[in-house]
């Protein structure tokens, strides 16, 4: 909950310039408050980066007041949406069955949904990060097929690592990476010993205090593809940096965004 519309549209006016004429970029995504999705959408027309909504309702429309629905998003030039955040999860009662169905609603209007898993300090503590995280990808999954994920983003951000200043070791978050990779093979493997191999596909973001200091090690490790950016998106001088960490990504792993 950061920027007014006219700060918002002058950060991604700066970022978009900042980007002009670079090579190997990976994927942008700004992701600004529902109030400046339209001037973000104008500020980064044919730039690299694209427009994402921070949430959104799994309804299409009806009595549902405060609610934003996929369709507005879609119809507004917004290309990704985040869904399942730690924030709306520990403040705004979002479920795991909720994220479900706006994964579903996402896919439904062709936006690309970023699903956002991880433990809270209490389940980290209490060694429970693993089947906390496989519950959380398990359950979004409940009723695809491969071929309706093949847009879908995972991104790990641990609750305890969010706007803390506390970051998750670059390994450990690798760790957890690889394991969100197995879980969604072993989601859509058969019981007769088919083995999936969805998961090497899916780009899995780390997200908890990334900055410029932080994320080269991060990106250099095999199962973290991207960051999701808090603090350090709120200024062009912070954000560049990490979308040029994640040119160097892109350009040692061409097969990886």
């Amino acid at each position: 909950m950061n920027k007014t519309t006219g700060e918002a549209a002058e950060l991604a006016s700066a970022i978009a310039k900042a980007l002009e004429g670079k090579q190997d970029l990976p994927e942008v995504v700004i992701c600004p408050p529902f109030t400046s999705l339209s001037e973000v959408v104008k500020a980064t027309e044919g730039s690299p980066a694209q427009a994402g909504a921070q949430n959104m309702d799994y309804r299409e429309s009806g009595a549902f007041t405060g609610e934003i629905s996929p369709v507005m998003l879609s119809k507004l030039g917004v290309t990704h949406v985040i869904l399942g955040h730690s924030e709306r999860r520990q403040f705004f009662g979002e479920t795991n069955s909720t994220v479900n169905l706006k994964l579903k609603a996402a896919l439904d209007h062709g936006l690309v949904p970023i699903v956002c898993v991880g433990e809270s300090l209490d389940e980290r503590e209490s060694g429970l990060t693993d089947s906390v995280v496989r519950r959380q990808v398990a359950a979004a999954l409940e009723g695809f097929t491969e071929d309706d994920i093949k847009t879908l983003v995972i991104a790990y951000e641990p609750v305890w690592a969010i706007g803390t200043g506390k970051t998750c070791e670059a390994q450990e978050a690798n760790r957890v990476a690889e394991s969100i990779r197995a879980t969604v093979n072993d989601f859509f493997s058969s019981g007769e010993g088919s083995k999936s191999k969805i998961g090497e596909t899916i780009p899995i973001l780390y997200g908890g205090s990334v900055k410029p200091s932080n994320v080269e090690e991060q990106l250099e490790l095999p199962h973290i593809d991207g960051s999701l950016v808090g603090g350090a998106s709120l200024t062009a001088e912070d954000f560049v940096p990490i979308i040029e960490a994640g040119a160097k990504r892109v350009k040692l792993m061409p097969s990886v965004s």
